[in-house]
């Protein structure tokens, strides 16, 4: 009965979906959502049509990257994946994904599921995964999620779900390596070097964190954040030692990384700005390697990889080459802001819909003093255009270098057609204003 369930599940959700498309209407997670409602064990079922190994990504920041650069090397590599590409990645998200691509005659080699931290331990309840990948843990949405305890805590209980879980964890931040399994397979950075317009300085605030033991923990190396090389002085607990250890070299517009495993060191240039992209490469290289890739795979898929989504993602508008990069927590926008050209026009347009976070005080703890020195006028948009042109101008930015246009398409419109043609645009919205300007 429940197998039947399922696929009457499979087959309504792919008739929605071929409606939706007749209609137009927006790309959704309806389908998803209707197929559990019939058949709430479908994520279950759907597990048996991969063949290999099912994959999560989660974590506060680069999950889509992560997830979108492992899902390229294992294609490129003729593996057969599921991938939740557009990054929807709750229950019904990551049920919609399976539902349109599975058939009753086809299976796959991998699927590689973006995950949201909230939802782990209910896909969980479902589905047994063979690799849980954790980039990191900011603080963010805390109108969601509260405390990064209470975000650690669910992951934890996800853990403990699946006793024969592996999981790939990134050893520089102490929240993260904290969940070791003893199953476990860290990477980390032994060292960073800029070779770029911008450096490691950044005015947002770090997190302080305690060992178990409640002493604070120190620093001997400090990345961003509270991603470093970090040691207790009372108890000697220290970042653990990394299976995966590398070297990172930032580039205005590209990273080196050197990677060493097994005494073996593997050259990768990877074709991302910023550290933050380093840390996201770095894992999916790392999960890469442990599902059996090699070295030449791997650089092939990253020479072709594009970003997507509005994660260092180029567009052009109206001639103008845009880079548009999301914004959404300080830990996260504080890295890209480092990275902004400030020859560039910028639009910062922020929203406090569900999918944002409510709470935008995060706009004050979040380092946009890295624009103070931004040669073009300043657009910001959205629902909270005002905050966010309050914000800018406690950071000494001149008044009338502010425009405030709380219509995003407008403000869009505005700088592609008020600019020069040879005038780059910079873009930096929050997750609901993205997903408006995708659209435009």
């Amino acid at each position: 009965m429940k197998k039947l369930k399922f696929y009457i599940a499979l087959i309504t959700a792919k008739i929605i979906f071929i409606i939706l498309k007749i209609l137009k209407r927006p790309a959704t997670s309806y389908p998803g959502f209707i197929a559990l409602k019939i058949c709430p064990d479908f994520l279950a079922f759907s597990r048996k049509y991969i063949n290999n190994n099912f994959i999560n990504i989660t974590g506060t920041n680069g999950k889509t990257t992560t997830s979108g650069l492992l899902a390229h090397i294992l294609s490129n590599a003729n593996q057969q994946i599921i991938h939740n590409l557009k990054g929807a990645n709750m229950l019904s998200g990551i049920a919609n994904v399976f539902a349109l691509n599975i058939s009753p005659f086809k299976k796959f080699d991998y699927a590689v599921i973006e995950t949201d931290e909230a939802f782990l331990t209910k896909v969980y309840d479902f589905v047994k995964g063979d690799y849980l990948v954790v980039t990191n843990l900011f603080r963010d949405q805390l109108d969601r999620y509260g405390e990064l305890d209470f975000t650690a805590n669910i992951i934890k209980e996800a853990i403990c779900k699946n006793s024969d879980l592996k999981l790939i964890l990134n050893a520089d931040d102490p929240i993260v390596s904290s969940f070791d399994n003893n199953n476990t397979i860290f990477y980390g950075f032994e060292n960073v070097e800029y070779h770029c317009r911008f450096d490691e300085t950044s005015n947002a605030p770090s997190e302080t964190f305690n060992c178990i033991c409640g002493e604070k923990l120190e620093y001997s190396k400090r990345f961003y954040a509270q991603q470093g090389h970090y040691f207790c002085q009372k108890c000697g607990y220290k970042r653990p030692q990394c299976d995966y250890k590398a070297y990172a070299k930032i580039f205005d517009n590209y990273i080196e990384l050197a990677v060493n495993h097994n005494d073996i060191t593997f050259n990768f240039k990877v074709n991302l700005v910023g550290l933050y992209n380093a840390y996201n490469a770095l894992a999916a290289i790392t999960t890469a390697f442990e599902n059996g890739l090699n070295q030449t795979e791997i650089q092939k898929a990253l020479d072709t990889y594009h970003s997507v989504f509005g994660r260092t993602e180029t567009r052009l508008i109206n001639g103008h080459k845009t880079l548009i990069q999301l914004i959404k927590n300080p830990a996260g926008a504080s890295e890209v802001l480092k990275t902004v050209d400030l020859n560039s026009n910028i639009i910062i347009a922020i929203n406090d819909d569900y999918a944002d976070g409510r709470d935008v005080s995060w706009l004050w703890d979040s380092d946009f003093e890295q624009l103070k020195e931004a040669q073009k006028l300043i657009v910001t948009s959205g629902k909270r255009a005002y905050d966010m042109a309050t914000r800018l101008k406690y950071t000494g930015i001149p008044q009338e270098k502010i425009i405030i246009e709380p219509n995003i398409k407008k403000a869009v419109k505005f700088v592609a057609e008020s600019s020069k043609k040879d005038e780059k645009i910079t873009i930096l919205p929050s997750y609901t204003a993205l997903l408006k300007i995708s659209k435009y």
